[in-house]
């Protein structure tokens, strides 16, 4: 569900683009995300201080480790290298959530594309690095404890990693789009944007727990892929 005025839309229309940002209204708040993030990566960058840190500074460093050691508590100290890329996407996928509380933006995870791109990411990622550690060894995974049972463990195992595109993907979906849809009905019957506000809160904390979901989900995935086959 849209907002009543989509700002980026409206930006889109004025430069000749009005017609891509209706069909790709996704693409372009997802544009407009990740701009955010680089931009904020620029200004907070010259302000890191490793000796004298500030009082916002070791904040967020004791959050962004915190997180870290979860990720690292799942995956093991071998997917520890791999922790900026899946912290970075549930970065990303928790401003997507956020932006459909705005009014005249969209979240882009409402869209099952976006979700299925960063899904891409973490499920395909972890098997191509338990590829390149385990080598030919990792099909183990795929075989099952017995040889003979093979035939049959991996038709059953292919089907159970594609599952997880799916999972990561709609369940992510279902759960911004409903709160979308709750955003969008409040405004309409109360005709202001400031209908829905006490419930701001609530939305936030919920898109916090669907993007840990989504993250914490991934981290298993790649622990799989990194342990040694049974």
């Amino acid at each position: 569900m849209e907002h009543p005025i989509l700002f980026t839309t409206w930006f889109f229309e004025k430069i000749g683009l009005g017609e891509f940002a209706h069909h790709y209204t996704q693409v372009v708040n997802s544009w407009l995300v990740m701009a955010l993030l680089i931009i904020l990566a620029i200004l907070v960058k010259p302000k890191i201080d490793p000796f004298h840190p500030s009082r916002s500074q070791v904040i967020w460093e004791t959050i962004i480790k915190g997180i870290e050691d979860f990720f690292v508590g799942i995956t093991g100290e071998e997917g520890r290298p791999y922790a900026p890329l899946y912290m970075t996407i549930f970065i990303y996928i928790f401003l997507c959530n956020i932006f459909g509380l705005a009014p005249g933006l969209f979240s882009p995870t409402a869209n099952p594309n976006t979700n299925l791109a960063c899904a891409l990411v973490t499920v395909l990622g972890a098997e191509a690095i338990g590829i390149k550690k385990h080598g030919i060894k990792y099909i183990k995974h795929f075989t099952g404890p017995i040889p003979w049972l093979a035939p049959l463990f991996i038709p059953i195992e292919i089907i159970g990693h594609l599952a997880r595109l799916l999972s990561l993907t709609f369940r992510l979906f279902g759960n911004i789009l409903a709160e979308d849809l709750v955003i969008a009905i409040l405004m309409l019957l109360a005709g202001a944007f400031l209908a829905p506000l006490p419930l701001y809160f609530l939305f936030i904390f919920a898109d916090a727990v669907q993007a840990f979901i989504f993250f914490m989900l991934s981290s298993m995935y790649l622990a799989g892929a990194l342990e040694e086959a049974h």
